[in-house]
């Protein structure tokens, strides 16, 4: 048994004392190759409550904050995540990501970058998108809600109802030639409405405009990577394989 799962199941145990639980759409989870798990982020244990149910090596971000303190930094490290430079281009942090990626593990990132004071959804940012795009690696949605109230209620010593919901994998397929920083921005709200869709309207925020919602670049995970075509073709899918990855 991995730290990790040691951890998890300890989590587990520990939410079921504080928390009202309920997680639907863990069926639409692929049991192996790269996957980007992306969810909303209102907590400091957000990444927490979602990866504690999943069933499979999970490598998450945190931003590099978090490591000031030696504690934290040393259950970070043994977790399995990786600090990340907000504000910043952080290149070792995308390279990181990729070598996730590319061994065939789940990549859990929050979108937003940070926190939300408002807890309704902030507008995403880019970088994921391009972590996704030169992977090629699966894309799942995941909404959680009902964890802003955890220390209201822990004050009052109550139990905390949370809904936690997987949605359906896609992939991004950008075509052929270099993505320009509109296109990026558009991957980046199309997956965002992924996320606003599983949860309840008063959360979705910035993505509130359902009908403003595009999926020109998002298609349905059918069990492959996607990959460049040669010059002048379209892209293509293959069958995923361990290493398969780009990076």
């Amino acid at each position: 048994m991995t730290f990790q799962q040691f951890a998890n199941r300890v989590l587990r145990l520990a939410m079921s004392l504080v928390l009202d639980y309920e997680v639907e759409g863990l069926e639409n989870l692929p049991q192996e190759g790269p996957l980007i798990v992306v969810q909303n982020h209102m907590i400091f244990i957000d990444t927490v409550l979602g990866a504690a149910f999943i069933d499979r090596e999970i490598v998450g971000m945190s931003k590099a904050e978090n490591y000031d303190n030696p504690l934290l930094a040393i259950f970070f490290n043994l977790y399995g995540t990786f600090p990340v430079r907000r504000g910043e281009v952080d290149r070792q942090a995308l390279r990181t990501s990729l070598k996730v990626l590319k061994d065939g593990k789940v990549l859990m990132v929050a979108p937003e970058g940070t926190r939300s004071k408002t807890n309704t959804l902030q507008k995403g940012k880019d970088g994921l998108s391009y972590i996704a795009v030169k992977s090629g690696a699966a894309i799942i949605p995941a909404a959680i809600w009902g964890q802003e109230k955890l220390w209201h209620q822990l004050r009052r010593l109550r139990r905390t109802k949370v809904k936690a919901v997987f949605g359906m994998p896609f992939v991004f397929e950008p075509g052929q030639g270099k993505m320009s920083r509109a296109q990026l921005a558009q991957m980046t709200d199309e997956m965002m409405y992924r996320i606003a869709a599983l949860l309840p309207e008063e959360y979705r925020g910035h993505y509130s405009d359902s009908p403003a919602a595009t999926e020109e670049y998002v298609r349905p995970y059918d069990g492959g990577v996607w990959t460049s075509g040669p010059v002048g073709h379209e892209g293509r899918r293959t069958v995923f394989r361990k290493g398969g990855v780009r990076g």
